[in-house]
């Protein structure tokens, strides 16, 4: 018969990783609308519909399955493509899912894909990307109301 002998037993005790905080969708472009302008700011941008211009976010974009972005280079801080991106890619993140297609280059310090994904372009890794997002996403112009 084995006894354990309590002075020379180790535990090991693991710790949780740190909590990581949650990116969060606060604006929707629904499906079957077209929007041609800019968006920029902070917050995450979710695009269901059709996006042609300049995006310029902090936050998270996802472009799920309904959605088409055509852009010249989509910046921000977390990108997630379940439908169509035309356009070149400048992220700390990209996750290209398997209904996700991508034309363009991208740069990024992470990239994940899952089977089915398209991408065609170039990819190149760094340690680091300057999203070049300076305070004019912080804030947007003051509003003015037209003259009654």
């Amino acid at each position: 018969m084995f006894k354990r002998n309590p002075a020379t037993t180790t535990q090991t005790v693991t710790t949780a990783p740190a909590v990581q905080a949650v990116e969060r969708i606060t604006s929707v472009l629904g499906p079957g609308l077209i929007w041609e302008g800019k968006i920029s700011g902070s917050g995450g941008v979710r695009i269901e519909g059709t996006f042609e211009g300049q995006i310029a976010l902090r936050g998270m974009l996802v472009v799920g399955e309904s959605g088409r972005v055509t852009c010249e280079n989509i910046r921000a801080g977390t990108v997630i493509v379940a439908g169509a991106v035309k356009g070149n890619i400048t992220t700390q993140k990209l996750e290209i899912r398997a209904t996700g297609r991508v034309w363009g280059d991208v740069i990024t310090t992470s990239f994940v894909t899952e089977d089915g994904a398209f991408l065609r372009g170039q990819i190149r890794m760094e340690d680091q990307v300057d999203l070049g997002l300076g305070a004019e996403t912080d804030s947007a112009p003051p509003f003015e109301a037209p003259p009654a």
